[in-house]
């Protein structure tokens, strides 16, 4: 037993000496506000972020659905831009939160739902994460099969050994666990220095991309029929056509809207995290899916047939009969897509994970470490299956944005409507009962009522969406089901403020400056600094002057039931 326990103690996360054992389920040194040595993301950094993102094979296909429900190719074109450029305004919004307190999603939630009522968000936040990393690595292993096939293809042909019921063949579990392998390395490295990794896929990958696109265009002596296809549907059925593209582009979104301040906190101002990802968002989406479109209205005429959306099937159709010139050639191209792949699993799923993991169990878990259990989780959960075994596993994953639109509608209200900006940083750190974010036993029942009326708007219509009958007026409510989950949120949070007011507020804007190089969440105790970058020992006892209060002549801040820290 206590050799046991010399492991587990082993296992624990240095932390600020003086905490209690309750502040150590609360804070570690990836959840306490990034200083400033850290703050290394500049305003080029989010550009290739967003580029490096936005290059993925999801993004390819974004407009077949919107032209199989019946837009012409320029509507569904423009569904993409207006799509994108709402989400972008969202995730600026959420961004500025963590680019301004230099603090993480799961730090952020404390303020709106509570000190502990945050678990949940963030709890159905990693899960998420966890799964989708298992699916997009088992689609980049799709693109490790086209890159091993080009070189050596008798890769594939390559004998089967498992059983048929597993859902995977030999090469298919190969090549995936060939990615997974060989994304390890990449989730090493700290947030504020990956930022090179997506500065090498913006350069690679739309490098490959463009090849391609100029490959087909070349081979079908033309960007194909796809420029003469109208659209055939019209009237109120067009309407709610396009309402349905544009609600697909911010349900894809949803995910990166709620967990930008994972990345935001490392930006060296605040400013460096809003214009680059307010036009760079729907640029890069919007060039990506034009490649995707057009390269798809080709391939009809390469191959007389259907038109192919899915880049990789492509690949392979361009595989048959290359020569050794060409297959070189797919390689460097499946060698983008597999890049692609692996920069978005780190930015919307291993970094999301990680940083919700380190919150939910903090005394033991890094950012590195959840990483890590994420690649475990995903490898364990054999994503082949979800992917194989049921056709409407997209569709659950797809409308899971209504849960993620209905966290981020009170997140949103709260900082911009009801505290104006104000937030009582180290306030985020503690349970104490005088905390103003400890509201009820650690939950905000505002928060969480909104949350739920979210999605109550929505949920009938999402029955619908996974085959149930239900009312035509669920199923329209459902076509904007990311908008009403905001809205619905967003008004009832403000509604219930209003009446039952929350403490912590301000009556002007005003965001506080905090000095995060001398932030000690510890209980008013003087402290020595402990193993990590930056100092974590006060200077003064004066808050003011630690960062966490507003300073004296900083007009308009109610101090609440928390007034004293």
């Amino acid at each position: 037993m206590a050799r046991m326990r010399q492991w587990v103690e082993k296992l624990e996360v240095p932390s600020e000496p003086g905490l209690t054992n309750t502040q150590l389920m609360l804070t570690n040194h990836d959840l306490r506000p990034v200083e400033p040595e850290r703050r290394q993301w500049r305003w080029y950094n989010f550009i290739a972020f967003w580029i490096a993102d936005s290059l993925n094979i999801n993004t390819w296909m974004i407009s077949s659905s919107m032209i199989v429900d019946g837009l012409s190719w320029w509507q569904s074109w423009l569904c993409v831009w207006i799509g994108y450029f709402i989400a972008a305004c969202f995730v600026c919004l959420t961004g500025r939160i963590g680019a301004v307190y230099h603090i993480s999603f799961p730090v952020v939630c404390r303020s709106t739902f509570g000190i502990w009522g945050s678990f949940w968000p963030v709890f159905n936040r990693a899960a998420m994460a966890v799964i989708w990393y298992g699916v997009q690595g088992y689609i980049g292993g799709q693109c490790v099969t086209i890159m091993i096939s080009a070189i050596w293809p008798s890769y594939a042909n390559l004998p089967n050994s498992i059983p048929e019921s597993s859902g995977v063949d030999t090469k298919g579990f190969v090549s995936f666990f060939l990615f997974w392998l060989l994304s390890l390395p990449a989730l090493w490295f700290p947030v504020h220095k990956i930022r090179h990794l997506f500065t090498v896929k913006a350069i690679y990958s739309p490098i490959a991309a463009i090849a391609f696109f100029a490959w087909s265009i070349s081979r079908a002596n033309g960007i194909g029929p796809i420029v003469h296809q109208p659209n055939t549907v019209h009237g109120s059925a067009l309407a709610w056509a396009v309402v349905k593209a544009i609600m697909s582009c911010l349900g894809n979104f949803a995910t990166l809207i709620v967990n930008d301040p994972d990345f935001s906190r490392f930006a060296y101002k605040p400013k460096d995290a809003l214009w680059s990802q307010l036009f760079t968002i729907p640029i890069g989406f919007g060039i990506t899916s034009f490649i995707g479109i057009i390269a798809s209205s080709s391939s009809a005429v390469i191959f007389g047939g259907e038109m192919v959306w899915n880049p990789l099937d492509l690949l392979n159709m361009f595989l048959e009969g290359a020569s050794s010139a060409e297959r070189f050639g797919i390689f460097v191209i499946a060698t983008g897509f597999a890049l692609a792949q692996l920069g978005t699993n780190i930015s919307a799923n291993s970094v999301s994970a990680g940083t919700d993991m380190t919150a939910l169990l903090p005394r033991y878990i890094t950012i590195r470490r959840g990483s890590y259990v994420c690649a475990a989780v995903g490898l364990a959960m054999c994503p082949w299956n979800l992917v194989s075994s049921s056709n409407q596993f997209t569709t659950y994953l797809s409308a899971y944005s209504i849960f993620l639109s209905s966290i981020a509608g009170p997140m949103i209200c709260d900082y911009y409507i009801v505290r104006k900006g104000y937030l009582q940083v180290k306030d985020l750190y503690t349970a104490r009962k005088n905390s103003p974010y400890r509201y009820v036993y650690g939950f905000s029942w505002q928060a969480y009522a909104s949350y739920l009326a979210g999605i109550l708007v929505n949920i009938v219509g999402f029955a619908g969406a996974v085959g149930r009958t239900v009312p035509v007026g669920a199923q329209y409510i459902y076509n904007i089901n990311y908008f009403s989950g905001v809205i619905v949120s967003f008004t009832m949070y403000y509604i219930l403020t209003r009446f039952w007011p929350v403490p912590a507020t301000s009556e002007t804007w005003n965001e506080v400056d905090v000095d995060v190089d001398n932030l000690s969440v510890a209980y008013g105790e003087e402290v020595e600094p402990y193993p990590y970058d930056g100092d974590a020992t006060p200077k003064t006892d004066d808050p003011t002057d630690l960062g966490f209060a507003p300073s004296p002549d900083q007009k308009g801040a109610k101090a609440g039931s928390a007034a004293a820290l």
